[in-house]
């Protein structure tokens, strides 16, 4: 199985790469190829919504000239996509929603003058979320945002997990390092039984 993490937290030690240790941990010990791109050593150019995408239904198409090319290719080659950020002002951070702005065009062939394909139609998403606030209140909106992004894109959306910061010196503990390996054995049944069903 291949694993594309698109890791939007700019702290290498922070949250969100805490609980993400553990999520990779359980996926490679299912033999699992995970690779973890960090946004923000990326450079990412917003969207202008100039459409140059569209003329090509077999690659990107997208004029700018930066590391979501090898993004797209990425995604391309993997079985799960995870987004994983930690949630600022309701949302994702800043790199990854310029991702999500050339990837909702550049991967959707929707908007030109014919309607091409979803590129990566049928790949599983997966969240995983920290926030200062309660998860229903602090990841709502990310979450609810994301999975009309996938309906929209021809994904499917297969869970989110979220931490929530209480402001302790310490983030990480036995609870929610469990909670990150259950959500990885979880995400690899959801794969291993669809793999199956479409083997059949």
């Amino acid at each position: 199985m291949e694993v594309c993490i698109l890791m939007g937290s700019p702290k290498k030690k922070g949250n969100t790469a805490a609980i993400l240790k553990p999520f990779i941990e359980e996926l490679e010990d299912y033999n699992a190829n995970v690779e973890v791109i960090w946004l923000y050593d990326c450079k990412i150019e917003p969207c202008t919504a100039c459409k140059t995408c569209q003329k090509k239904f077999s690659e990107f198409g997208c004029y700018h000239e930066d590391d979501v090319q090898k993004i797209f290719k990425k995604i391309l080659m993997c079985d799960l996509l995870v987004f994983a950020t930690p949630i600022y002002s309701w949302y994702c951070t800043s790199p990854m929603k310029s991702l999500l702005d050339r990837l909702v065009y550049g991967m959707n062939k929707y908007y030109g003058d014919e309607k091409g394909p979803a590129l990566w139609a049928g790949k599983s998403l997966a969240l995983i979320t920290t926030c200062g606030y309660k998860p229903e209140k602090g990841a709502d909106i990310w979450e609810n945002g994301i999975k009309r992004y996938c309906k929209h894109s021809q994904l499917k959306y297969i869970g989110m997990l979220v931490e929530r910061d209480l402001g302790k010196p310490s983030f990480m503990d036995r609870e929610k390092e469990e909670h990150s390996r259950q959500f990885a054995k979880q995400i690899y049944n959801i794969l291993d039984n669809s793999t199956k069903v479409d083997n059949c």
